[in-house]
């Protein structure tokens, strides 16, 4: 099987790996965008956790000229409703779930392993994460939107797994208001997410900063 290509750092060196993190970039980006936040988390000592950045393929995106450039999906309108293509936004989720199942084959723990995103990452870690058919550790999604909420189909498993949205309030691309409607919307979907809101955009601050709350 073919996986997508991806920035892999096992930390802390040395440690037996016993969770994942897989970490979506956003529009444009790539897996090496996130990956100097790993030495800054300070993470315990006996925990040692296999970070994966994966890449998106380069496809054209509407809203910049159709541009070529890496994207987890096409975005065809830049509104409050975010136009998407959702057949690319599930097919890269599928793409999530083969680097999960690797996991599992690796002998990381399903329970174990977090998907993570920011930006259209955010939007494909929501769908990932929520289909998946086995027990996950949990979301975590920075900046984003919750792109197919109306679309979802849930896997009963999930309806307990952890979820935190962080955004920012000056953020000059994803409104915070869209942050807060992916709360509200997962709210009625039975779910309990967390939100933590800055007074930044978490697309300027240092990274820890998105860890940490601080900036």
């Amino acid at each position: 099987m073919e996986y997508l290509p991806a920035v892999e750092i096992e930390y802390p060196k040395g440690e037996p790996v016993n969770a994942a993190i897989i970490w979506l970039h956003g529009l444009g980006a790539d897996g090496n965008d996130f990956a100097p936040i790993v030495p800054q988390l300070d993470l315990p000592a006996g925990l040692g956790v296999r970070f994966i950045f994966p890449h998106a393929p380069s496809i054209p995106v509407t809203i910049n000229n159709g541009f070529v450039m890496p994207a987890w999906y096409d975005i065809k309108q830049l509104d409050v409703d975010r136009h998407v293509d959702t057949d690319q936004l599930k097919q890269s989720a599928s793409w999530v779930h083969d680097l999960i199942d690797r996991e599992i084959a690796r002998g990381v723990p399903s329970e174990r392993i977090i998907v993570a995103g920011f930006s259209q990452g955010g939007a494909v870690s929501f769908e990932a994460a929520l289909t998946y058919p086995k027990t996950l550790a949990g979301i975590m999604a920075l900046s984003t939107y919750f792109a197919t909420a109306d679309s979802i189909e849930i896997c009963p498993i999930q309806n307990t797994i952890p979820i935190m949205i962080g955004h920012g309030s000056l953020d000059p691309v994803v409104a915070e208001a869209l942050g807060r409607k992916s709360v509200a919307t997962l709210q009625n979907l039975g779910l309990t997410p967390s939100i933590l809101c800055t007074p930044w955009s978490m697309r300027y601050v240092p990274r820890r900063s998105l860890i940490s709350g601080r900036g």
